[in-house]
């Protein structure tokens, strides 16, 4: 199906590697151009080197405070315009609520909240004029707290609410504004997880995935397109009426309304 993504810009965070590489991949396929940020310049060259539209490179660590407005002039300087904003970019560190420091917590939010809401700062006048939009990756783990991965959820509720707060917004000037919630997916962060599993357990590591999934009460882990394809699906003109929605890609992990 064609999306209507054809000459559109879209710059999308933490695109080196898993989700975000997934979500380049899928745009690109679209005819998308794109502006590719994250750290790692290497991983970003390579996955640059294998799309089909142009890309600029931008390698950048978007918890510095004046990082994300020069990603977007950048995007700016080279293509003239933005029409989409995936905010991927973003890790917190798991663990015991009481051993967690105020450095950990200051991390957490660095990159994955304030690096997003500087972006979307940032970008709102280009989006204004193009009609664009935005989509913030943000986690199930915002919806239903954990005891051990209490920096994630807070981040990720703040995440949602903003993404909430700027669908308001764009109603009045045009930007449309959109959450998904990936659950489990099968990315570099969560195979580790899976080693560690099948190592506690004496496991190998098809069966420790296996009685992982079960244990979260789904049949099996998502895969990074499955969340790109909801991306490109969102910022498609086809889709203008959906506005404000937070979508949960989990498996049915999330069962609360």
């Amino acid at each position: 199906m064609d999306l209507q993504l054809n000459g559109k810009v879209a710059v999308i965070t933490g695109a080196s590697r898993g989700i975000g590489a997934a979500i380049a991949s899928e745009l690109s396929s679209q005819g998308a151009r794109l502006v590719l940020a994250a750290r790692s310049a290497d991983l970003l060259e390579k996955l640059a080197s294998s799309l089909s539209t142009e890309c600029l490179v931008y390698p950048v660590d978007l918890r510095e405070e004046q990082a994300p407005a020069g990603l977007i002039r950048a995007a700016q300087d080279r293509f003239g315009q933005l029409d989409m904003l995936v905010n991927n970019a973003g890790a917190t560190k798991r663990g015991d609520f009481l051993t967690l420091s105020d450095d950990d917590w200051m991390d957490g939010f660095a990159l994955k909240f304030f690096g997003a809401m500087r972006c979307c700062r940032s970008a709102w006048p280009l989006l204004v004029a193009s009609q664009g939009s935005i989509v913030n990756i943000v986690g199930i783990g915002g919806r239903t707290g954990s005891a051990e991965f209490s920096i994630g959820g807070s981040v990720n509720a703040a995440l949602l609410n903003l993404t909430k707060s700027l669908a308001d917004r764009g109603v009045k000037e045009g930007v449309r504004v959109n959450a998904i919630n990936p659950g489990s997916i099968a990315t570099e962060r969560l195979q580790t997880r899976i080693k560690s599993f099948a190592g506690e357990h004496h496991l190998n590591q098809d069966e420790a995935a296996r009685e992982m999934a079960k244990s979260m009460g789904i049949a099996r882990f998502g895969t990074p397109a499955e969340i790109a394809s909801a991306v490109a699906f969102l910022v498609s003109p086809l889709n203008s009426y959906i506005h404000g929605a937070i979508l949960d890609i989990d498996g049915g992990q999330t069962r609360t309304l």
